[in-house]
């Protein structure tokens, strides 16, 4: 049968008040009372119920966590950080997948509705400024990762930033066919990653070819940031024949290892055919070889949930808006001079 707080009372030789002012390190007790009744919590091993401390401190200790899509891997590794900061602070983390781009103020809305969370974490959705206001008027604070608003505070990757390097790299190679698969552009990232890529060509006086961009179906899922999106984009760009690109800046890694199947069964070779840079440098990238832009996964999270929890304890202050650089891996898929990630030693090798 469970220790219960009144077998710690009687034990203690005190009131339940006591040992629940002990466990909450009331400043109002004696010190000695408060150890002999610590003393016997530990020894009796004593859990006190996680739903009665959070009526007692009229605290869920739970974070809501919207999600668009969290089977993806770059949601898996964001998360992985999210989880580890909440977990030793002794918190729960709540998540709402969004399975449609169009269902994100829906869910949201239940979520505010429900109070049943500390705070909220709105993840790589795109927050108009209205709704922001709601958000600003809700007493359960929020912040938004992956994706910016200045009315919300919040922390991304600077993905303009990292998409013009990437693209940047491939010219500096000798690349004057540069071409982009993207993700939908109802993703805040596929926006601006084009507009790095662009960004990027104009710069180094190439002209944009609109014939050398494709962007991936929405109806395919996960704004077209997923392996058989960026397949049957790379079969698109095999279409083009004699007119195909030298290189490519796919906008995610997943998209890209779709790309290199692709590519493999087109009988061509990467990178002596095709030259490829990805984004974001997810567990598998090391191990396919493939060059890309490395998101900071950990720091992204951490500083997102670092950031709600200051707001949830009333020390936070006023605007909070961070873009976070992302770091060029160079790998063997672009053809370039090879900068392993920790752990990688293997061989230059055609796919």
């Amino acid at each position: 049968m469970a220790v219960t707080i009144y077998d710690v009372a009687k034990r203690a030789g005190v009131g339940i008040g006591t040992v629940s002012r002990a466990m909450n390190d009331n400043p109002g007790i004696n010190p000695a009372t408060k150890a002999r009744v610590l003393g016997v919590v530990k020894k009796l091993n004593y859990q006190p119920h996680t739903l009665a401390q959070s009526l007692a401190r009229k605290k869920t200790f739970s974070i809501a966590a919207v999600v668009p899509f969290f089977t993806n891997y770059f949601f898996i590794e964001l998360l992985k950080s999210i989880t580890a900061f909440l977990s030793r602070n002794n918190y729960n983390l709540i998540l709402y997948n969004v399975d449609t781009h169009y269902k994100w103020e829906r869910t949201l809305d239940r979520v505010l509705a429900d109070r049943s969370t500390d705070g909220i974490l709105v993840i790589s959705i795109g927050v108009s400024d209205e709704y922001a206001d709601r958000l600003l008027a809700n007493t359960v604070p929020a912040v938004i990762v992956d994706n910016l608003n200045y009315k919300i505070d919040s922390v991304a990757v600077a993905n303009r930033q990292g998409a013009r390097e990437a693209t940047e790299h491939l010219i500096k190679l000798g690349h004057k066919k540069v071409g982009m698969i993207d993700g939908h552009l109802s993703s805040f990232p596929a926006i601006s990653r084009l507009q790095g890529y662009k960004q990027a060509l104009l710069e180094n006086d190439l002209p944009f070819d609109d014939e050398l961009l494709v962007i991936c179906d929405a109806k395919i899922g996960e704004h077209g940031f997923n392996e058989i999106a960026g397949y049957k984009a790379m079969k698109e760009v095999l279409q083009l024949g004699s007119k195909m690109p030298t290189a490519l800046f796919v906008a995610s890694d997943v998209q890209a290892l779709g790309v290199m199947r692709a590519v493999k069964e087109a009988g061509l070779h990467i990178p002596d055919d095709l030259a490829i840079v990805g984004f974001d440098d997810i567990e598998f990238s090391r191990f396919i070889g493939l060059t890309t832009m490395r998101q900071p996964f950990g720091k992204m999270g951490r500083l997102g949930v670092e950031r709600l929890f200051d707001l949830m304890n009333g020390k936070a202050d006023a605007g909070f808006h961070k873009e976070l650089k992302a770091e060029l891996i160079v790998r063997e898929s672009c053809g370039g001079e090879k900068s392993f990630s920790a752990g990688t030693d293997c061989e230059c090798k055609k796919y």
